[in-house]
């Protein structure tokens, strides 16, 4: 009796076949071992093309194609889909279209705006925020979006510099206004989210917005003639002082607004924003990014560490922004149970420390953290894509074709990059903290600050490797390790960041100086155990026969400064340390810090709890380091 095999004899493969499957498994694990990131390299790669190259299409077709207009679509495609949700309101796209829609129509008949003229936006988190920005923007004006904790002096510099037509107040910085008014330009048209005013020559606007129409306004005067044209001004404080307006263009609303969707969300999810919309993370990658994918956002007024995991719970939040300092506020919240339930699955921002990040993760469960790495007014960015842990992103060959940047050696005391015999930069090895610059080309542009066109051109390095190149110089410190993953390592200059906002030494120095008994201060960041960021110190010379009055010293700082930038740590000397280009010296005063036991100098705390500077005794520094004393 015949077997089966004999019956029916399996087909026998060619003889090449084995040796194929061997080679194929051979390549794999070659790649697995030498390049790991490969395929998760190419798939961001083919994303950041895709999205380039649809632009450029819209471009070589003559269509101009900003996020205004994808909106407007999405409220025609999607009208009852929510497009916000605020204090347990939902506000639809055919509901923001429609408000926005009004406003515009509002300041057409009262108001003669041309396009391209400017209007400056002072309000809170909130949605008429957006119905304003947006009903702006229909109308072709470029939105200048003030920071609501600068207060007098810097915010008329703020609002000077962007040079306004007309400032809109929200109706809780009334306040605020009331500071700046007697102070402010006449030219400019002052306007406040209320129905009645007790300010003189202050326009209402709500009560005109419900007698509006909610026709559209004519196309013609929102439509844009290029991607490089303004849209936006966002401030950012630099390393010269006082906030800079930074020019935001079309083009770089487009790709802020990319940033979600090349971290992989989509249509479906609900994206929850704390963060104030005056800051490019909140308004063009969270607003922006939510109109890119035609999805949901959660808007809060303030962020509430309590509350935030119930918000989350509360409205099936499925994608959050951060900044670092908001990761450690959650983690320092109490433990609870069922902290891992939730639908959070993406967590986008920048500046989580490697310590904060692990235990976000332990404790708050499988979210993926999308750290990423971008200045508002810069032309480079960085996206963390395979989720290692402490990096801002990653780079190689191709990325660097495409958006071409180096690492370039640093002389700290000189406070300036080195440059060698010839007179050319030199580039860091790998593993080496080195300054981040930029190209800056057609495709990569740089659009400076508006109205002052000598802080655009100090952001800029010339003659770099060769002659006649230009870079962006981000003004920060990264590492780039053997594997091409980057990491932030420091800021240069006279800013550091404190409470996830940007602190410039020289504003804060002004306000000081300001008082009859201080002869010289010098501001500066320190470090502090378990906090992000750096903590705002001044070193204080006081007048010839002057004594330090510590309860005008509190009274100046919290009156004209905001209150992440209000120094924590005074230390009075008898002589200022100069570099010998007659700075200020501010690095030994960094490394000697706020220890009472190794600095002879009176020191000072700012204690919010008393409202008042005390004296820094060994206890109180104790405290401050183990976490007892909060800052």
């Amino acid at each position: 009796m015949r077997g089966w095999d004999d019956l029916y004899p399996l087909p026998v493969p060619p003889s090449w076949v084995p040796g194929a499957a061997v080679g194929i498994l051979s390549l794999h694990f070659i790649q697995k071992l030498l390049f790991p990131y490969f395929w998760a390299d190419l798939r961001y790669l083919l994303k950041v093309l895709t999205y380039g190259a649809r632009v450029e299409m819209y471009r070589l077709q003559g269509r101009v194609v900003t996020v205004l207009d994808k909106f407007v679509k999405l409220a025609e495609k999607q009208p009852h889909k929510p497009f916000l949700i605020y204090e347990g309101t939902v506000h639809t796209y055919r509901d923001v279209d429609r408000r926005s829609n009004r406003i515009a129509q509002v300041f057409l008949q009262h108001e003669a705006l041309k396009k391209g003229d400017t209007v400056a936006l002072l309000m809170g988190n909130e949605p008429d925020f957006i119905n304003v920005w947006f009903g702006l923007a229909k109308l072709g004006c470029v939105v200048a979006f003030l920071n609501f904790n600068v207060r007098f002096r810097s915010l008329l510099h703020c609002v000077s510099s962007c040079e306004p037509k007309i400032l809109v107040v929200g109706a809780d910085l009334l306040g605020t206004l009331e500071e700046i008014l007697p102070k402010l330009q006449k030219d400019v048209s002052v306007w406040i989210m209320a129905k009645d005013s007790t300010f003189p020559n202050v326009h209402t606007l709500l009560d005109k917005i419900e007698a509006a129409s909610e026709d559209p306004v004519p196309v013609n005067r929102c439509s844009a003639n290029s991607l490089k044209s303004a849209v936006l001004y966002i401030f950012t404080s630099g390393t010269t002082g006082l906030p800079k307006a930074a020019i935001i263009s079309h083009l770089q609303v487009l790709k802020g607004a990319a940033g979600l969707w090349a971290f992989g969300a989509t249509s479906e999810d609900i994206i929850y924003i704390t963060l104030p919309l005056y800051h490019s993370a909140a308004s063009l990658l969270g607003i922006g990014g939510c109109i890119q994918l035609g999805a949901t956002c959660v808007l809060k007024k303030k962020f509430s560490a309590s509350q935030f995991w119930n918000d989350c719970r509360k409205y099936n939040v499925t994608v959050i922004q951060y900044i670092g300092e908001l990761c450690r506020y959650l983690c320092n919240q109490p433990v609870k149970e069922g902290e891992k339930n939730h639908k959070v699955r993406l967590a986008v921002g920048n500046g989580v420390r490697n310590d904060v990040w692990r235990e976000f993760l332990d404790r708050f469960g499988a979210v993926k953290i999308c750290e990423f790495y971008g200045a508002t007014e810069g032309n480079i960015c960085f996206m963390n894509h395979t989720g290692k842990i402490g990096s801002v992103g990653r780079t190689n060959f191709f990325y660097k074709l495409f958006f071409p940047f180096d690492l370039i050696k640093y002389d700290f005391q000189k406070d300036e990059p080195i440059r060698n015999k010839h007179g050319w930069c030199e580039k860091v090895k790998k593993g080496e903290a080195g300054l981040l610059i930029s190209k800056v080309n057609a495709k990569n542009p740089f659009f400076g600050y508006a109205g002052n066109k000598r802080h655009t051109e100090k952001k800029l390095l010339c003659e770099v490797f060769k002659k006649g190149d230009l870079y962006f110089n981000t003004g920060d410190l990264m590492v780039q390790d053997h594997d091409n993953f980057l990491y932030f390592w420091d800021r240069i200059g006279d800013t550091f960041r404190w409470k996830g906002e940007n602190v410039a030494t020289t504003e804060v120095s002004d306000v000081i100086v300001m008082l009859d008994f201080i002869q010289e201060a010098n501001v500066y960041g320190v470090s502090v155990p378990d906090h992000e960021g750096k903590a705002g110190m001044a070193s204080l010379i006081l007048k010839q026969n002057a004594s330090l009055d510590l309860e005008q010293m509190y009274k100046q700082v919290v009156t004209y400064l905001p209150s992440y930038a209000c120094p924590l740590f005074l230390r009075v000397q008898e002589k200022m340390e100069m570099t010998g280009t007659f700075k200020q010296q501010k690095f030994q005063l960094v490394d000697e810090g706020f220890n009472p036991s190794t600095i002879t100098d009176p020191l000072y705390f700012l204690d919010n709890s008393k409202k008042a500077y005390v004296l820094l005794t060994k206890e109180l520094y104790e405290m401050i380091l183990s976490g007892k004393m909060k800052l």
